[in-house]
């Protein structure tokens, strides 16, 4: 039986936890490049198993080498900008024409990237917590999925909107500074915790 209350609560939580994370951040960067629905079904498979292994590790994952997971983060967003900044074309036509996307390249681009960025990331780890507090795996892993998802999909929206009223170009270059930065800050949080 799934509780109202503790669905409600979890997703509370979490959506205000991770909507300032470096997930809204990755989904309007997708959302910006590639079709959106590709891009949320990616995402929203990463989120699921991410809420799936919180759930039912419940409170293990806190004892997660979090040095080698901020590393890898680090790794993957400052390859990331370096692949946004080192791009020859602005993409314009592959915005203009998205049917040319495959499907899994693109949900699987999304995928991975919030596999491994959010792996033991603060809200997996708060969604242990829960789910070991409320010992209400189904409720606790609802309320965790639909907040991913929620905070997931107006990043992926946001990025759709933005680019109508700003250069994809200049979109692009301040995406890839702020992917640089969060690179940087992962690295360093990794050799200095």
């Amino acid at each position: 039986m799934i509780s109202f209350t503790v669905t409600a609560v979890v997703f509370g939580v979490v959506f205000l936890a991770e909507l300032p994370d470096k997930t809204a951040l990755a989904g309007l960067v997708l959302g910006t490049r590639y079709r959106a629905s590709y891009v949320f079904a990616g995402v929203a498979a990463a989120f699921a198993l991410h809420v799936a292994l919180a759930v039912a590790a419940g409170s293990v994952l806190t004892l997660l080498p979090q040095q080698i997971v901020q590393a890898v983060t680090g790794v993957l967003f400052l390859g990331g900008a370096a692949v946004l900044l080192l791009k020859k074309d602005d993409g314009e036509e592959e915005i203009r024409n998205p049917q040319d996307q495959s499907f899994w390249k693109v949900a699987g681009a999304g995928f991975m990237l919030i596999l491994v960025a959010e792996f033991g990331d603060l809200t997996q780890i708060m969604t242990a917590n829960l789910a070991a507090r409320y010992d209400d795996p189904l409720s606790v892993g609802l309320g965790a999925v639909l907040a991913l998802w929620a905070v997931a999909g107006l990043g992926i929206v946001g990025g759709k909107a933005l680019m109508k009223r700003v250069p994809l170009k200049l979109i692009t270059k301040i995406a890839a500074l702020l992917m640089l930065g969060l690179g940087l800050w992962s690295l360093w949080e990794a050799v200095a915790g």
